[in-house]
């Protein structure tokens, strides 16, 4: 219906958009001021529809749009079409002559720049370089699907095997994280199930958590790797208080001295240690701990008042094996009696170390000090008879490379050479060592005439070695068998 010029004047008048003239065309400063309310306008009116869900959105031409971002090709046409209708007010656009502008095509409307500062809307269509766009609102729901689908726990575990952003807030009840949990344990994927535990741990109370772990035990077990890995040792605690695994609580425990630097803190910690709740094995590792660190400080306070009075310093011996501690004793308190604290003796009885392991310490220390009467002493052995031989634990095959090891002479070493029992063992070792009276002497015993003359000729010429197996030779009492 037709509308009349009175009618016209008072739609104009009522309306809240001032009547569009050309009167002031000439004027730009008043047509940017007629472009600022305008905009201003536009955007209330935008804002107003994006809280009404329901209000189907369209573009400056009246036609519906599939999304709210509109592009700068569409704001160009709207605004070529404007031109054209003069009943929608005409915004100017400015040629621009720079490549880059200061604001973005929502910032315009906001009134801010780039940079975040805030600039008014007329300081900013001041400047000749600006040009005018609609604002993009919103990205179209379509981009937005991988975060707010309602995927099911299989999807999701699947999505993230994938490498696939996908959010775990939208698992709020405990059934739902559960079923979750449970995909990620079926997809056999550490990273997936390190990803399922971290959001149950930080969304779950530590007692639920704990008690729907306790029937999943490859989650539970994972989640101990992980809280150990990342050395969260209050949280890895509680949980296996809580599992009633007191052993292992006292074992983590036990783990603290590692952290220990001072010496003396080190061995009353562990003093402490000795009422955790181990199992026998462990218990009695921990107190032999506790025992050879004690020994250690004492061993180490008397050698430093020692080295202080002129003495050549040793070795520090704090927090090293057993077996170092031992080897630090034959070396330096090997004549000591039994009853002293430093005693190699001593210590073989406190800490049950066994007759082979005491055995080669002491012979490697007592060879590298180059004292063979002490070597001598260790292989010498009395029967009941009174009757004294050479006795050893482990084989003189060992033996030999123990003594060759820390430089020992030939003399020393055909001593024990001439004790191994296998002949042909015996005759490479003697050999190998250039214990040359072994090698004629094994031949001798085998009757191997061949073999003897073939020696003949590897010994020097002129020597002891070749006139003792002349003789041999030469000796009409010998069966040989070749």
């Amino acid at each position: 219906m037709n509308k009349s010029k009175a009618d016209e004047e008072d739609y104009w008048n009522s309306s809240k958009y001032k009547a569009f003239t050309f009167d002031d065309e000439d004027d730009e400063f008043s047509t940017l001021e007629e472009s600022k309310r305008t905009v201003n306008s536009i955007r209330r009116l935008v804002e107003e529809d994006e809280g009404e869900e329901e209000v189907e959105k369209v573009s400056w031409n009246g036609e519906p749009v599939g999304c709210l971002s509109w592009s700068v090709s569409e704001t160009a046409a709207s605004n070529q079409r404007a031109e054209r209708e003069p009943a929608f007010p005409k915004i100017n656009t400015l040629t621009n002559s720079k490549t880059h502008s200061g604001y973005s095509l929502s910032s315009l409307f906001k009134g801010k720049t780039k940079g975040g500062n805030f600039q008014s809307f007329t300081d900013s269509s001041s400047d000749s370089s600006v040009r005018l766009y609609a604002p993009e609102l919103r990205k179209p729901k379509s981009e937005y699907k991988d975060y707010v689908s309602d995927w099911s726990p299989e999807e999701t575990v699947h999505r993230m095997q994938q490498g696939k952003v996908v959010s775990l807030e939208r698992f709020r009840s405990l059934q739902d994280k559960l079923l979750l949990l449970d995909s990620g344990v079926a997809a056999h994927d550490g990273n997936v199930l390190t990803a399922v535990l971290i959001y149950l741990k930080r969304t779950l109370s530590k007692e639920v958590l704990f008690r729907e772990l306790e029937p999943r035990q490859t989650a539970l077990r994972h989640l101990i790797h992980y809280l150990t890995e990342t050395r969260d040792q209050t949280l890895l605690l509680e949980l296996l208080r809580a599992l009633g695994r007191t052993e292992d609580v006292a074992l983590l425990q036990y783990k603290e001295h590692l952290s220990i630097a001072e010496d003396n803190k080190r061995r009353d910690f562990l003093k402490s240690c000795l009422s955790l709740p181990f199992s026998p094995e462990d218990s009695t590792h921990v107190q032999d701990h506790y025992t050879l660190l004690e020994r250690q400080v004492l061993i180490q306070a008397t050698d430093r008042q020692a080295e202080r009075g002129g003495k050549v310093e040793r070795a520090l011996i704090l927090n090293t094996p057993l077996i170092t501690t031992l080897d630090y004793c034959c070396l330096y308190h090997y004549t000591e009696p039994e009853r002293t604290f430093s005693s190699p003796l001593n210590i073989r009885q406190t800490f049950k170390i066994s007759e082979k392991q005491y055995f080669v310490t002491a012979l490697a220390a007592r060879a590298k000090l180059k004292a063979w009467p002490d070597v001598d002493a260790l292989f010498t052995s009395r029967n009941w008879l009174g009757f004294t031989r050479k006795k050893s634990p482990l084989g003189f095959q060992r033996v030999v490379d123990i003594l060759q090891k820390n430089s020992a002479p030939t003399q020393v070493l055909q001593d024990y050479v001439a004790l191994v029992d296998d002949a042909e063992l015996r005759i490479a070792l003697a050999q190998r060592h250039k214990c040359h009276d072994i090698v004629i002497n094994t031949y001798r015993d085998l009757k191997d005439r061949q073999q003897l003359l073939g020696y003949r000729a590897k010994v020097e010429r002129g020597s002891g070695e070749e006139r003792k197996i002349d003789e041999l030779l030469n000796n009409l009492q010998i069966r040989w068998k070749n």
